[in-house]
């Protein structure tokens, strides 16, 4: 296994990767550790950590079949993110440009709302109750 990640490493597709990397760096306080562009200039792979968890993006590239939920219409993948201030992340989102989708709330496992970035995918913020 490679040292630091997880049995599963999501990758994302975006329409305008650079752009989404620095949202998540200002919305869930990513780190980014790497970043390869393209000779055209596009983003061919990188690589970001939020929390122990790393997650891997690439520019949508719609000729070889790689698509962002912007060209879908929609995702039909949302991500679980787990922090000890579901408030504070969820308006830290907010500000950084994602809308809200459910607000934040009391739920059975803890304190959740959801926001939806700018590329179409669905954050679930969650400080969880154990």
């Amino acid at each position: 296994m490679r040292p630091g990640f997880h049995s599963v490493t999501p990758y994302l597709i975006a329409r305008g990767a650079s752009a989404a990397i620095e949202f998540y760096k200002q919305a869930f306080g990513a780190t980014e550790l790497i970043r390869v562009p393209a000779p055209d200039g596009q983003l061919m792979h990188s690589e970001l950590q939020i929390g122990d968890s790393h997650i891997m993006m690439a520019d949508e590239h719609p000729d070889m079949g790689y698509v962002s939920p912007l060209t879908l219409g929609k995702s039909p993948v949302g991500f679980m993110l787990y922090v000890d201030d579901a408030d504070a992340t969820y308006a830290q989102a907010i500000a950084a440009g994602a809308k809200s989708i459910g607000a934040m709330a009391d739920r059975e496992y803890g304190r959740s709302g959801i926001v939806e970035d700018p590329f179409g995918y669905q954050w679930y913020v969650t400080t969880f109750k154990g």
